[in-house]
C-alpha cells in the first residue's frame, strides 16, 4: 500500500475504490483477452455515468454477466435480458445490456480474424504503450485520431457502445496509452512493460 503523501493522478484521489483501481489496474498494460473484453464492456457501460459508479457495481456486474465470459453471454435470450433489467446491482439499461450480447458475438469475429483480442488491440500501437507526458489533467485528450480509427473498426465488426471517447478511455485503462500525469508515482512504471 502506498503512503498517504503519494502523488497520484488527480481523478484517483476521490475515493478508496478509485485509489486502488488507479494503483493496481489503470494504465497497466493488459494482454489477457477476457480482461480486455471486460474492460471494453465496462467502458461502454460507463457512457453517461461516472467511473466511480462502474467501480462500485463492477463485482455485481461480473456475477450478473457470468464473469464477462463471451461463450456464455452469446447465448443470452430475452428472458435473461429481463432478469438483468431487474438487477439493481448493475447498470439497468436495455441498450447497454443488448450491446454486451452483441459485443460477445463480435468478440468471436475478432478471434477468427486476429487470433486473439489482445492482438487486435495491441497491433494498433505496435504492441507497446504510447508514452504521453501530460503535466495537467486538462492536457489529457478525450479522444485521438487512433481511437477514432479503432472505434470505426470495432463498429464494422459489430461492436456497440464503442465510440471514440469510450475507446480512448479503454486504451488508457488497459495501458495502450500511458496517461498517468508526469507527477504521478506510476508515470514511469509501465514504460518498458511489454510482458505478455
Amino acid at each position: 500500500m502506498q503512503e498517504v503523501n503519494t502523488i497520484r493522478c488527480a481523478w484517483a484521489s476521490r475515493s478508496e475504490l478509485e485509489k486502488v483501481y488507479h494503483d493496481q489496474e489503470w494504465g497497466r498494460p493488459q494482454f489477457d483477452d477476457r480482461k480486455l473484453f471486460e474492460m471494453l464492456i465496462l467502458e461502454g457501460m460507463q457512457a453517461g455515468l461516472s467511473w466511480s459508479t462502474i467501480l462500485a457495481k463492477r463485482e455485481t456486474m461480473r456475477q450478473a454477466f457470468d464473469d464477462f465470459d463471451p461463450a456464455i453471454i452469446i447465448h443470452y435470450d430475452e428472458r435473461k435480458i429481463e432478469s438483468l433489467l431487474e438487477n439493481a446491482g448493475i447498470i439497468r439499461n436495455r441498450l447497454k445490456i443488448k450491446a454486451v450480447i452483441a459485443n460477445a458475438r463480435a468478440y468471436y469475429k475478432v478471434l477468427d480474424q486476429y487470433e486473439s483480442f489482445s492482438n487486435f488491440f495491441w497491433q494498433y500501437v505496435n504492441h507497446k504503450p504510447i508514452q504521453n507526458h501530460w503535466s495537467e489533467i486538462s492536457q489529457v485528450p478525450a479522444r485521438i485520431e487512433l481511437s477514432d480509427r479503432i472505434s470505426k473498426d470495432l463498429k464494422k465488426l459489430g461492436f456497440k457502445f464503442v465510440g471514440t471517447t469510450i475507446v480512448y478511455a479503454f486504451m488508457q485503462a488497459t495501458g495502450m496509452v500511458n496517461d498517468h500525469l508526469t507527477s504521478c508515482f506510476l508515470h514511469d512504471s509501465y514504460k518498458n512493460d511489454e510482458n505478455r
